[in-house]
């Protein structure tokens, strides 16, 4: 695994469900297009299973 991933919120979170929206904002992305760079951990990669549809990831 890597020490950090970045994040970048590729998709819209209008249609998605509250719980969705709620993740993706807990990750610290508000708009699109933006990216975060967050630990590698079980609770991020957790976060990100849930939104995986709306969200690109990277290893760095």
């Amino acid at each position: 695994m890597a020490d950090k991933l970045k994040i970048t919120l590729i998709k819209s979170t209008i249609g998605a469900i509250p719980k969705h929206r709620a993740t993706v904002e807990a990750l610290g992305l508000k708009k699109l297009h933006k990216t975060v760079e967050m630990p590698d951990n079980a609770a991020v990669r957790g976060m990100i299973a849930q939104v995986k549809h709306l969200v690109k990831v990277e290893e760095i």
